[in-house]
C-alpha cells in the first residue's frame, strides 16, 4: 500500500513540475537608456509615435496650429530620442534662428560653470569682478547687487530701459527686495569674461558649446546678447539641461547649481529660477509687470516642467515627468498678445502636445 501512495506522489509532483514549466515567464521591465546624439554628424536616433502607445491621430492638429502659429521649427524629444521633428515656412534643420530671451538660460548655465571652476561665486557683488560704478547708484546700494540677483531677477535697478550702460542702471530698490525682468542680466558675461580672462565667446565654446555639440552663435542685437543656432542644437541644450548637467557621463555643469536654477530661486516671483521660468507654482510676475498671478503659468502642461522662454515665442521647454524636451521656434504667435516671455500661445500649444499621450 506504502508503493501505491508513494507512486501516487511522484505523479503528482512531476504532474506538477510539468504544469508549472508550461506556463509563461513573466518578461522583466526594461529600462530604455538615455540617448545622446554624437557631437558630430546629423545622426540622431527616433522613436515612433506608435511606439510610445501615442494617439497618430493627435498629431495634425498639433501641426495645422504651429503653421496657423508662423512656427519655423517644433522638435519632441523623449528620453533623448526624436519623436517629432517638423519644419515650416521656409525653415529646415540647417536654417539658423536667434534664441531671443530663450538665450538667457545659457548664460545662467555658464555661470554655474564659471562658479565650479572657483572663476566666480554666484553670491559675491558684481563689482568684485568688474569694479565699481558699474551702475548709477551710490556706492553702498551697488555693493549690495550680488551676481545671483542677476540670476534671479531681484537687482532693484529700474527695469524700464534695456539700456545697460552706468547712467541707464538707476535705482529702484534695494537688491533682493524688487522682482524686474531686467537686461543687466547681461553683466554676468562681462564678469565671467573678466573673471576667466577671456571672451565670453570663447568661454562659452570650450566649456558649453563644443562639448554638447552645438552650432551657433552669439551677437549684438541693439543692447541684447543674443544667441542663433539651428533648432537641433537647441535640442542639445535641452537634452544636457534635463539630464541635470551631464552630457552622457560627463558632466558639464554641476547639478546642485542646475537644481537651484530650476527651482524657485527667490520669494518675490515663484515661477523664476536663474533665468529659466518654472511651471507649476502657485503664484508668478511676467515681465514688465510688477502684479502677482496667481496659479501655474501654464495650467496645461504638466507642473514640473520649466522652461526658456524668448520674444516672439521661442521656447524650451523641459518636462522631466514625461522624459521630454520640446523646442519650438518662430514668429511671434500672437501679435494680438505679445510679452517677453509668456503668451496663450503656449497654453493652447501644451493641450496639443498633451493630447499626443492623453
Amino acid at each position: 500500500m506504502s508503493k501505491i501512495i508513494y507512486s501516487l506522489f511522484i505523479v503528482l509532483l512531476c504532474s506538477s513540475c510539468s504544469s508549472e514549466t508550461t506556463e509563461p515567464i513573466p518578461t522583466p521591465p526594461t529600462t530604455e537608456n538615455l540617448y545622446f546624439p554624437p557631437l558630430t554628424g546629423t545622426t540622431w536616433e527616433t522613436k515612433s509615435i506608435a511606439s510610445l502607445g501615442w494617439k497618430q491621430t493627435a498629431v495634425q492638429p498639433l501641426l495645422d496650429y504651429l503653421e496657423l502659429k508662423k512656427s519655423k521649427s517644433f522638435i519632441i524629444l523623449v528620453n533623448g530620442r526624436i519623436v517629432m521633428e517638423n519644419y515650416f515656412n521656409g525653415h529646415d534643420a540647417n536654417t539658423f534662428w536667434y534664441w531671443a530671451s530663450a538665450g538667457k538660460t545659457l548664460t545662467s548655465t555658464v555661470t554655474g560653470i564659471a562658479q565650479q571652476e572657483n572663476l566666480i561665486n554666484i553670491n559675491t557683488k558684481v563689482s568684485q569682478y568688474i569694479g565699481t560704478g558699474w551702475t548709477s547708484l551710490p556706492l553702498a546700494k551697488e555693493n549690495l547687487i550680488t551676481n545671483k540677483h542677476l540670476l534671479n531677477m531681484t537687482s532693484g535697478l529700474d527695469d524700464s530701459t534695456d539700456d545697460v550702460d552706468p547712467a541707464s542702471l538707476k535705482y529702484k530698490s534695494d537688491a533682493g527686495t524688487r522682482w524686474a525682468y531686467h537686461n543687466v542680466y547681461v553683466k554676468l558675461q562681462d564678469l565671467i569674461a573678466q573673471a576667466c580672462g577671456q571672451t565670453w565667446n570663447s568661454y562659452f565654446n570650450t566649456k558649453l558649446k563644443d562639448k554638447i555639440g552645438m552650432d551657433g552663435a552669439w551677437f549684438q542685437l541693439g543692447n541684447n546678447s543674443v544667441y542663433g543656432s539651428n533648432s537641433r542644437s537647441m535640442a542639445r541644450f535641452g537634452l544636457l539641461i534635463y539630464n541635470k548637467g551631464k552630457w552622457e557621463s560627463n558632466t558639464i555643469v554641476n547639478e546642485n547649481y542646475l537644481y537651484e536654477a530650476t527651482n524657485t530661486s527667490q520669494t518675490i516671483n515663484l515661477g523664476y529660477g536663474y533665468l529659466w521660468w518654472l511651471n507649476g507654482e502657485s503664484s508668478y510676475h511676467l515681465p514688465q509687470s510688477q502684479l502677482q498671478f496667481n496659479g501655474s503659468l501654464i495650467p496645461t502642461a504638466p507642473a514640473d516642467m520649466y522652461m526658456a522662454l524668448g520674444k516672439n515665442d521661442q521656447k524650451i521647454y523641459v518636462v522631466p515627468s514625461k522624459k521630454m524636451v520640446v523646442i519650438r521656434m518662430g514668429h511671434i504667435a500672437n501679435p494680438d498678445n505679445p510679452t517677453f516671455a509668456l503668451s496663450d500661445f503656449d497654453e493652447t500649444l501644451w493641450q496639443k502636445i498633451s493630447a499626443l499621450y492623453q
